[in-house]
């Protein structure tokens, strides 16, 4: 199981948000590319980058800046979402050499878009499904759906996407704690790699994903952590050799 760190970008910058609130932005980086390098240099193993510009945009706003990341970690997978919306889209990020690309917004509101990336670009797509209170939120969190997570998953994970990441929305950047059984029931449902995403705080949050996952270890493909890498109460090192350890 990874631990992947995420950068966010906004207005060019490395932030965080807390509940997905543009208002509620705190920026630790103005050089994006020398934080990923810094990661990398920790020992990641797979970096998770967010255009949340172009997440409200509709359409990427920092894809220079991706590109630019992508090839300052060198063989290290970089995954890409915010404003991912056209095949088109998907084509540049992947020609660029993004490993894969993460749809939410358009994948949730047209599941027929997903099918047909999933049918061009096999192995190079994730879904990005974003949760509050079980019930899909898209446009950058802004909006919820009526339809439940674990209902979408459980179609995703027959049409082949490479993996899902499920955020809870009401965990992402609290430091509250990951919700392990509600990604456990994504896993089950959808019989694909999850990426854990919101509210992992500290080790511990780490040691109890990695106890859910005993005996499934092909469960969980890894865990995204960002608020606490960067205010220090998670060191990406550490976490990493704890989820190397054996259960």
């Amino acid at each position: 199981m990874l631990l992947i760190p995420a950068i966010d970008l906004k207005d060019g910058r490395c932030v965080r948000l807390r509940q997905g609130r543009m208002d509620d932005a705190t920026v630790f980086s103005d050089d994006p590319v020398a934080m990923a390098q810094h990661w990398v240099a920790a020992g990641c193993r797979r970096l998770h980058l967010v255009d949340l510009d172009g997440a409200f945009a509709g359409a990427p706003r920092n894809r220079e800046l991706v590109e630019r990341i992508t090839q300052a970690v060198g063989r290290v997978p970089v995954q890409v979402g915010g404003g991912i919306r056209s095949a088109d889209t998907v084509d540049a990020y992947l020609a660029a050499g993004i490993s894969q690309v993460i749809v939410g917004t358009r994948a949730v509101e047209e599941p027929a878009f997903l099918e047909d990336l999933c049918r061009r670009f096999p192995g190079r797509v994730i879904l990005g499904l974003d949760a509050r209170n079980g019930l899909l939120a898209t446009a950058g969190w802004d909006t919820t759906s009526s339809r439940t997570a674990l209902d979408f998953a459980r179609w995703a994970g027959s049409i082949g996407v490479f993996a899902i990441v499920y955020t809870d929305i009401e965990r992402d950047g609290m430091l509250t704690g990951v919700n392990v059984e509600a990604t456990l029931e994504i896993a089950t449902a959808a019989g694909v790699p999850v990426i854990a995403s919101g509210g992992i705080a500290n080790l511990d949050d780490l040691r109890a994903l990695r106890h859910a996952a005993a005996g499934r270890e092909d469960a969980f493909l890894g865990a995204i952590t960002g608020r606490a890498i960067y205010e220090g109460t998670l060191d990406l090192s550490a976490g990493q050799a704890l989820l190397d350890e054996a259960p």
